[in-house]
């Protein structure tokens, strides 16, 4: 078990299992994103576990987009797992629900 992100404890990989803690919200994400680029290297699948993540807000939804994209570039095959409802629906709202569930499309 590795923890990655600018050196705090908001981000664990264990394996090909990314396990994400706290908000996900304005002042968090670009730190996330900035120790998380190279996530999809290697071209191994990737699970993010939103089970631990508490608030969140638009950047999130912005943060699992942009992970969406870098695996699809990668080729790299991604989910995502316990989902917050709050964040379901920000991507409900904005249609792209669907690339929550189902990210390589």
């Amino acid at each position: 078990m590795s923890r990655q992100g600018s050196g705090d404890d908001r981000v664990v990989r264990a394996g090909g299992v990314v396990q994400l803690k706290g908000d996900l919200v304005f002042q968090t994400v670009p730190a996330i994103w900035r120790g998380q680029r190279n996530l999809f290297e290697g071209g191994e699948a990737v699970t993010v576990d939103l089970s631990g993540v508490g608030r969140v807000d638009s950047s999130a939804l912005a943060l699992l987009l942009g992970w969406v994209r870098l695996a699809r570039a990668a080729k790299s095959p991604l989910s995502f797992s316990h989902i917050p409802e709050s964040l379901l629906t920000i991507a409900r709202v904005t249609g792209v629900e669907e690339l929550l569930r189902d990210p390589l499309g």
